[in-house]
This record gives C-alpha cells, structure tokens and sequence, in this order.
C-alpha cells in the first residue's frame, strides 16, 4: 500500500463507510411505488445532509414532487473550473422486505459475519455510505479534486424517478449545471473469472425500462354459466403470449464488446449460434448477461374479480418490460402483435435504454483506481439489464457510468442479492471501494 492507503484520514473515512452503511439500513426507506405508503426518504436525506454539513459542505435539500421525497446534493470545487463536473450519484430508497423471509431483520444494519446485512446493502446504501465517507475526508483534509465535484442522493430510484432525478431533471436542472459525466450504480464490482483472475464491470449501457398496465374488459356475470367473454380468460391468454415469448437475440455494441474482452481473458468463445449455452458457463454473471441478449417480457402482477362466484367486467396485469437500446421501435412492433388491438395498454413508466463507449480519461481512471488496490485485476464494459437513475440523466446529455468499486468473494453471488433476501454486503469490500472511490476522485 501507498502511504496515502494507510492514512490515519483514510482509515477512517474507511470506518464511516461501514458505519454509514448500517445506519442508513436503519433508516427504513421502503418504497412501495404508492406515495401514501413509501417511507424514510426524508429522514434519510437529512441524515446525509447532516454528515456533509458537518465537515463544512453547504447542501441544497429539494423534495421532488411530493412532500417527503428528499434529495440532497452538494459540490466541492475542483482546480479547473473550465473542466465539466463530474456527478456522483447515488439513491436513498430501497425495495420492500419481509422480515419473516429473512436471517437478521432487514433494516437492522446488523455488522455480523464480515457483512453488513440488511435491505439497501448493495441497492445502494453501500455506495451512499462510501460516497459520503469519501466526500466527508476530501473536505476534512482541505482535498482540491480536479474538478468539481457534484454530490446528489437521490429519492423514488426504485419507482422510476418520477420523484426524483426524474423529476429533478426536468424541475431543477440547475443542480445539474456544469456536470458532464457521472458515475453511479451498477458497476465497479468484481467478476472471478478464474483462479486468480477478477475483472471489474464498469457499466456503460442500459436496457430500457418500459413498465405497461394492461386492462381488458369483458362481460360480467354468474360464476356458474357458460361464458364465452371472460376478462380474465382473455387476460390470462395474453399474459402467456407475453410471458412465454422469446425476444430475438441482438447483440449491442457494449455485449458484443464486454464478450470479447472476457474470450481475450479467459479463451471462453461465444458463438453467436449458442450464445445462451456460452453465457452460461460464465457463472453468477451468467444472470446478467443473458438478460442483456434480448429484450424481456415478464409479467408481474395480476388484478381482477372481487367474488368467487363473480366474472368480472375488467382484469388487469403489470408487464416489467426491458429493451436494449437501439431495439425500441422494433420491441414495440413485437409487443403490439403479441397483445392484440383488444387490449387497453397504459405506461407506468417508459423510458429508452442508453449506451455509451467503454473508452475516455474517465476510464482510465477508473481502471487505474481499480489496479491501484488490486493490481493483477482488470475492467470490462457490461450493459446492465435493470435501470438506474442515470437515464434521466441522460436526457441532459450526462455520459453516465456505472462505478460502485467492490472486490467480491470469488463464490459470492452479488447479482442475486439485489431485491433478495439476505442481502448484504462484505465489509473488506466496503474498505476497498472507499479506497478505490478515494484515489478515482483524485485523479478523475
């Protein structure tokens, strides 16, 4: 280790990630899509802004929409102020959790095992936590970045945005202003490719997000008749179409190159004629992978009928759709024959997927803050199948990344934790990725 590495400030801006972490996971910030329902936004935006005033940052706290839906950003000023600012963004809510499904209760923050457990440990409060830690020791210690330095925490991530960056970028761009890139969730982390071989995906692409509500009406009745216009019947039908189909493979630019960097690492060939065979064997990033192949379909909720003995005159399903980048126009194409002109469809959300180039100063100093602290490793490129806030970002031609620095457990299935149960995230891992975001901001 450098000098820098084994610092007495370093150390602990270390510590405060751990320690952040688990009281962020304290702060049940449980968004459930439904304003009067969603929870803790506030209360952990104050939180944030608390621990950057503190040490001296002034923040700007802005409800997006909604009263409660807290968002806190701050800037340190850089060396160039003719340089853009870079944006490092991370999100406040986390999904719902049962606690009966789980080992520790979910938002108890537990530190036990070499992990810090709970709803939110690696979607995103690991991130936050790190990134605040980072921020809090660059003021302490009088640190001038390069550049400036914009520090946002975002609400309602797990629900669109649309109270919260969302909104934010189309209400109060000015917070936005100078920023040029941004780096967020979901990258940085390692892949063990083989022994002694870890790889760091930095996210340049996403699918996008198309979330459809499907209604059809048909004509109510006795439970106990011959009933040739059943909703729910005709409902269900289309739910099967959708849930059953299979999207044509398409390979991106960023797929096309993230798999060629792993045959250059490893040997592992991808033929484009068993590309779902090849992915496979890759292992827990196999999940991810695949996904980002084609476009998905995959219904998730279903609503109808009030009686068991009632036909209902209206059923209704939730579709979570994901569609590569550059596949839209095509995807919808598909949708529309898949559904049929007798069903309603309203879009819950609906925004394009994104792309960028896996090239440039910033990634390059990324991949050097990465070997700095794992010299033997490597970065590749990968398209995340999900979403994050960076695609409102987009909208301000933002060149967003995915870059939340982790070495992993070679047998850790860090992909599957995500919205699962027990989710958690090693606290070596926490002290890595604050040391990597130290020097990366350092030299970005």
């Amino acid at each position: 280790m450098t000098e820098q590495n084994d610092s007495p400030d370093l150390n602990l801006a270390q510590d405060e990630a751990v320690t952040f972490t688990s009281e962020l996971i304290r702060i049940d910030t449980s968004n459930t899509g439904q304003l009067d329902t969603t929870v803790g936004e506030k209360a952990a935006a104050e939180y944030v802004a608390a621990k950057l005033a503190e040490v001296g940052y002034e923040t700007t706290y802005v409800e997006s929409g909604a009263p409660g839906r807290g968002n806190v950003f701050a800037r340190l000023a850089g060396a160039d102020p003719d340089r853009g600012a870079l944006l490092i963004h991370g999100h406040l809510d986390v999904v719902p959790a049962d606690p009966s499904e789980w080992s520790v209760h979910p938002f108890s923050g537990a530190v036990q095992d070499g992990f810090v457990w709970g709803r939110g440990a690696v979607d995103m409060k690991d991130m936050v936590a790190m990134t605040l830690a980072t921020a809090r020791r660059f003021r302490r210690d009088g640190v001038v970045p390069p550049r400036d330095l914009v520090f946002a925490f975002f609400a309602d991530e797990e629900a669109g945005g649309h109270y919260g960056s969302q909104w934010l970028v189309d209400n109060r761009p000015e917070l936005f202003e100078g920023v040029t890139e941004a780096i967020g969730e979901v990258g940085g982390f390692s892949v063990t490719l083989g022994e002694d071989l870890r790889a760091y995906t930095i996210e340049t692409a996403e699918k996008g997000i198309a979330w459809m509500r499907l209604r059809v009406r048909g004509r109510a009745g006795h439970g106990s008749m011959i009933h040739e216009d059943n909703a729910v019947t005709k409902l269900a039908e289309v739910v099967a179409r959708l849930g059953n189909h299979r999207f044509p493979t398409v390979m991106t630019d960023t797929v096309r190159a993230s798999l060629a960097r792993i045959t250059e690492l490893t040997g592992l060939p991808f033929p484009e004629d068993d590309l779902d065979g090849a992915v496979a064997k890759l292992g827990p990033i196999a999940r991810v992978v695949g996904a980002t192949l084609r476009d998905t379909a995959n219904p998730t909720m279903l609503d109808a009928g009030y009686k068991a003995n009632v036909i209902p005159s209206v059923a209704e399903a939730v579709v979570d759709c994901r569609v590569l980048p550059g596949r839209y126009e095509a995807f919808m194409a598909e949708i529309d024959e898949l559904i049929g002109p007798d069903v309603e469809r309203e879009w819950i959300t609906n925004t394009p997927g994104m792309e960028t180039t896996f090239d440039g100063p910033l990634v390059e100093a990324m991949t050097a803050a990465i070997t700095s602290e794992d010299p033997n490793s490597t970065t590749i490129p990968y398209m995340l199948s999900g979403g994050t806030d960076a695609k409102a970002l987009d909208h301000l031609g933002i060149r967003c990344f995915g870059f939340s620095p982790l070495r992993l457990p070679a047998d850790f299935d860090f992909t599957a934790l995500f919205h699962g149960v027990d989710e958690r995230v090693p606290v070596d891992a926490l002290r890595f990725g604050t040391r990597v975001l130290d020097h990366f901001l350092r030299h970005c």
